[in-house]
């Protein structure tokens, strides 16, 4: 559920075009401009909007946005004007390629494979493939941890179904397996990872419930108490995504505001921008849960300038 405000009557394609080459001529930039269109089209108008600058400039708006603006406000728009398979191929390659890159930064490859459907992570494994001239899997072993690329590689190259189907009998049994693995501190099995990587969500969610029915404790809480390291991290992070991707967007969002002077630009910005036009609604309900305060609130205070006229368009706050 999308929170921004779109108009009533939106212009043309070819009306918001020449606007936004207006705004990006010269040696400044009308950013005001920018937030004000983009900042209120939806996925399709935006697409228009992409072609009609290309057919009338010859040039890429999205080229136009990368050599104009700078810093956060520039990553951010740029990832909102790219299409959603484009979008996260790029969080995906950069959360790859960090020089120093932490375990919670490869939280983006988890979403992509768990918090969307499995239409759109092959949609991603193509854009990846097409940007980047090498495979998803492939940039992943090349990339991460030995103890992480088993279950990373399972995620993203799967197909899920994703018919609302479920078998109690393969929940109570997938629940037995992963309870003896997490029991014995296996959590690399290959039972675990391939049953997180395989089972459709609805079936996947049925045997979560089946493991606190039995066992009288929440699956991720369970595999906390296993082990604290990398690959528990980000098994607890495949469950949440899974089972309640609202309430891990929620809490991607409170770990990157934390303070006005230490405020994680980039995890606050996937966040928005991926989410905006999903359930950005429902994460707004579970920060307030999680933290007693609105959202719009949060980002005004920890982020400024037309970057947080843009994110607070994109969630539908007033600024």
């Amino acid at each position: 559920m999308a929170s921004m405000k779109l108009p009533d009557s939106a212009p043309s394609p070819t009306q918001d075009s020449e606007r936004l080459s207006r705004a990006l001529q010269g040696r400044g930039v009308d950013e005001n401009v920018l937030v004000w269109i983009l900042g209120h089209r939806n996925a399709f108008q935006r697409k228009e909007i992409k072609e009609t600058y290309q057919q009338l400039y010859k040039e890429s708006i999205i080229y136009r946005l990368h050599s104009k603006l700078s810093g956060a406000l520039k990553k951010a728009m740029v990832l909102w004007m790219n299409e959603a398979p484009e979008r996260d191929a790029i969080l995906a390659h950069k959360a790859l390629n960090r020089k120093w890159k932490k375990v919670n930064q490869l939280q983006a490859l988890v979403e992509i494979a768990c918090a969307s459907s499995p239409h759109h992570v092959m949609a991603v494994r193509r854009a990846y493939c097409s940007l980047y001239e090498c495979s998803l899997e492939e940039d992943i072993v090349s990339n991460v941890s030995t103890s992480l690329q088993k279950l990373l590689v399972s995620l993203v190259s799967s197909y899920r179904h994703d018919r609302v189907f479920v078998e109690l009998n393969i929940a109570k049994s997938d629940a037995a397996k992963l309870h003896e693995a997490i029991e014995k501190k296996q959590l690399d099995n290959d039972d675990v990872v391939w049953i997180l990587a395989t089972r459709n969500v609805f079936q996947l969610k049925a045997t979560f419930g089946c493991y606190k029915q039995r066992y009288k404790v929440a699956i991720d809480q369970a595999i906390n108490s296993s082990g604290n390291g990398d690959l528990s991290f980000m098994l607890r992070t495949v469950i949440l995504c899974i089972d309640f991707p609202e309430k891990h967007f929620a809490e991607v969002i409170r770990a990157s505001t934390v303070g006005q002077w230490n405020t994680d630009k980039d995890s606050l910005t996937r966040a928005i921008v991926t989410r905006a036009e999903i359930d950005i609604k429902k994460i707004k309900g579970e920060y307030f849960k999680m933290s007693n305060t609105n959202l719009d609130d949060v980002v005004t205070r920890v982020v400024s300038g037309v970057y947080r006229d843009f994110l607070m368009a994109l969630i539908g706050g007033k600024f």
